[in-house]
């Protein structure tokens, strides 16, 4: 019989709290990747997959940076961009294919070859701005060697999937599709969420791509709300985001798009609010690299460079075969925030020359490699007068990206819906300092908008959806005097922390403020949450097999939080994340309050949270990662990087909140790290079960012999604090224990038990 003293023994090296660069998606460094096949038909096994299932062929090992993978899959992806006479092929890369394995969090390895893009950076440059408006993949650059032999410069764009569902939308096991037509397009075979009259979902399969193991009915409503119910496309589809998208593929010449003649590289994921967010991907042929607006007598017309720069801002406005934009478009509403989205993007990254300075030092990043990369599709002189100078792919012209955007600007700038006044809004704010649950007035000065024409919206937390409601500017709304141009409204903090914008519009044009919303909005804090040195990260289990139980009576793994403070304290609207390059991937969810000097556990489970307990959208890796504990304005309040784990032993600090984290010889779970002097048997351990554990009220033992042992219960101190007989299964009533730690003991073995109370 084996026994185990219960205290804090120092058996690893303290792991420092240190946070470390994810570097894989800095666009300020090439990637090196090595792939190594000891297949020497190489090549025409990855073609030979490519025209038959698109299946992987197992490359003997890959390097990324360094870092060394045996046996990864590897296989050739792309439509327009793949040839098999082609020297250099779009790759995919994925690390798990044959084993668990990943780098920096990622598995799966995206990988362009720069075909129809003389300047080598439409892709990451377009991600690049990108970002400041929608929720959207990483994007670099990676030197490719394969066997040896370098292949050139690739653009190294991040793959949308469950990590990229859970980092940005909290979730990543609900409906995810791909939106792609497999086969050749026609004005029938779009991704365009055309409604399907008549067909069941199985006539959706040739159009899209399902990521999920569910979802094809949900497809099949959604486009029947797309199609034949404009009304309920924000009750269905995050119509914001929607029109960013919309907004994006115009303003930039995004045609290998849902505006263009495939209505196809987007995804869908369906979040916990029962929206669906559109995804932009594919972006290598954005800048008028691929000119294809629609199809003409079924076949695809390209356009030319003076009909790309002055490509109108109203494309398939009434087009059947693009619902979104049809329906979009005919809501003068809509259409006045697609228009200020317009604006938005052209203003802060065309006119202002930002997009070129970009482009420009993408280009230098790239220069050197690109010069001794022998299988570019272009000439190096092509590559340095790509910003200017037009060069030809085939039956159509590339256009130089800034002679494209520059005659864009102008011809957008001169249209009507550029030159009409929009209303002005300034000070956005709310008129004294909230308090939870009561009601507080936002304000904001309104110039030449209609009076019934300014909103607010709102919301409590980053995985809900803005509600909006009407601002006023009649004296009745805290709002000043009537006709002041100052608008009011007003809602019930419910949460600590609340985030708001204000939208205007006249009958001409619509403004918002701040002008990237809803994907930045202003905060408002109104009781205090936790800052720096208050909350602590004090314990965590990555490898939960047989500990204490969540409700759902799963052995998962969980996060201890530890209030160090003699006051209580809001944790809403903090940040979680298992990888540092993703410090917002757990939105806390609003009303979470941490008790003075207590506890909080918070399960990576990827359960859905319920009002009595909190679970993360990500689960802990018994290898080694990474726990961050982050505020919105990115301060870190904690946060650790630990090494491979052991089973059911987790890692805690003592003192708490301020000791090392070491390893424990059982946790401690929602009590302090310091516990002593407890022993726990380890014998017949099997025999022995305790059930439900954490435990309130009632605690069920099972014996599985059928002779009667004699049990104790043991608290944390060492006193026996119940005895009795079991025979098969006998029910203690424990609730009135003092909530702690407990041992279960027979002569032969034991079980640790959380009694909460």
């Amino acid at each position: 019989m084996n026994r185990l003293h219960i205290a804090f023994v120092c058996v690893v090296a303290v792991i420092l709290n240190t946070v470390t660069a994810q570097t894989f998606y800095n666009s300020a460094n090439i990637q090196k990747i090595e792939v190594q096949f000891s297949q020497s038909n190489w090549d025409y096994m990855l073609d030979t997959a490519k025209l038959g299932k698109e299946g992987y062929i197992m490359a003997q090992w890959v390097k990324i940076n360094g870092t060394y993978f045996d046996s990864v899959g590897v296989k050739y992806k792309g439509n327009s961009s793949y040839d098999s006479t082609y020297k250099k092929n779009p790759i995919h890369i994925e690390l798990n294919t044959y084993k668990s394995q990943s780098y920096q969090g990622y598995k799966d390895i995206k990988l362009s070859n720069g075909y129809a893009d003389p300047s080598l950076v439409r892709e990451v440059l377009a991600y690049d701005i990108l970002k400041n408006y929608m929720h959207c993949p990483q994007a670099n650059f990676a030197q490719v060697y394969i066997n040896g032999t370098y292949k050139g410069v690739y653009s190294n764009a991040e793959n949308i999937d469950k990590k990229f569902a859970s980092d940005h939308f909290y979730s990543s096991n609900n409906t995810f599709i791909k939106c792609n037509p497999i086969g050749v397009a026609t004005t029938n075979t779009k991704s365009n969420l055309r409604y399907i009259t008549g067909a069941d979902s199985s006539g959706y399969f040739n159009f899209y791509e399902m990521k999920s193991n569910y979802g094809w009915n949900q497809l099949k409503d959604l486009c029947d709300s797309v199609t034949n119910n404009a009304n309920s496309i924000p009750n269905v589809m995050d119509l914001d985001r929607a029109i960013w998208m919309l907004a994006f593929n115009n303003v930039i010449v995004n045609l290998d798009s849902y505006s263009g003649a495939f209505a196809q590289n987007y995804y869908l994921y369906k979040d916990n609010t029962g929206h669906f967010n559109p995804i932009i991907w594919d972006l290598n042929m954005s800048f008028a690299g691929f000119p294809h607006l629609g199809f003409s007598n079924s076949s695809m017309a390209s356009l030319s460079i003076t009909n790309l720069q002055q490509m109108p801002t109203n494309i398939h406005s009434t087009d059947q075969y693009w619902p979104l934009i049809k329906n979009i478009m005919s809501n003068a509403q809509y259409k006045r925030m697609y228009i200020a989205h317009m604006k938005t993007i052209l203003n802060e990254m065309i006119v202002s020359g930002a997009y070129a300075t970009k482009a420009t030092a993408f280009q230098s990043v790239i220069d050197t490699a690109v010069q001794s990369d022998n299988n570019k599709f272009f000439t190096y002189p092509q590559f340095q007068n790509a910003m200017t100078a037009n060069v030809s792919v085939g039956s159509y012209s590339v256009p130089g990206i800034s002679t494209l955007m520059n005659a864009r600007a102008a011809y957008l700038n001169g249209t009507s819906e550029f030159t009409v006044t929009a209303p002005t809004i300034t000070s956005a704010t709310s008129i004294a300092t909230p308090s939870l649950s009561a009601a507080v007035t936002i304000t904001a000065n309104v110039t030449n908008a209609n009076l019934n024409g300014v909103y607010l919206g709102y919301r409590f937390s980053n995985t809900l959806k803005f509600q909006r409601i009407s601002m006023f500017d009649d004296g009745l709304h805290n709002d000043g005097a009537s006709g002041d141009n100052v608008f009011g409204a007003t809602f019930t903090m419910t949460a600590s922390q609340a985030q708001y914008y204000v939208y205007a519009e006249n009958n001409n044009a619509g403004k918002f403020a701040p002008e990237r919303a809803e994907h930045e909005f202003y905060n408002l804090i109104a009781i205090q949450t936790a800052t720096v040195g208050q909350v602590k990260i004090n314990e965590f289990l990555a490898d939960n097999q047989g500990d204490v139980q969540n409700e759902f009576n799963q052995y998962e793994d969980w996060i201890e939080l530890h209030n160090t403070t003699s006051t209580p304290l809001e944790l809403s609207g903090l940040f979680l994340t298992d990888n540092f390059a993703s410090p917002f991937k757990f939105t806390i969810p609003q009303n979470t309050i941490i008790q003075p000097n207590g506890y909080l556990i918070i399960w990576a489970d990827e359960n859905p949270s319920t009002a009595s307990y909190v679970h993360a959208n990500f689960k802990l890796a018994a290898g080694g990662e990474q726990i961050m504990l982050s505020n919105s304005s990115g301060a870190v309040l904690d946060s650790i990087s630990f090494g491979a784990q052991q089973t059911d032993k987790s890692m805690a600090r003592c003192p708490d909140g301020v000791g090392s984290f070491t390893v424990t010889a059982f946790p401690t779970f929602k009590l302090s790290n310091c516990a002593i002097s407890v022993e726990e048997l380890n014998g017949e351990q099997g025999l022995l079960s305790v059930y439900p554990n954490p435990a309130s009220g009632i605690l069920q033992i099972s014996y599985s012999l059928n002779n009667e042992i004699p049990i104790e219960i043991v608290n944390v101190i060492g006193e026996v604090v119940y005895k009795t007989t079991v025979q098969s299964k006998t029910i203690i009533d424990v609730s009135g224990f003092s909530p702690g730690l407990y041992v279960v003991k027979s002569k032969n073995a034991s079980k640790k038990i959380i009694i909460t109370n």
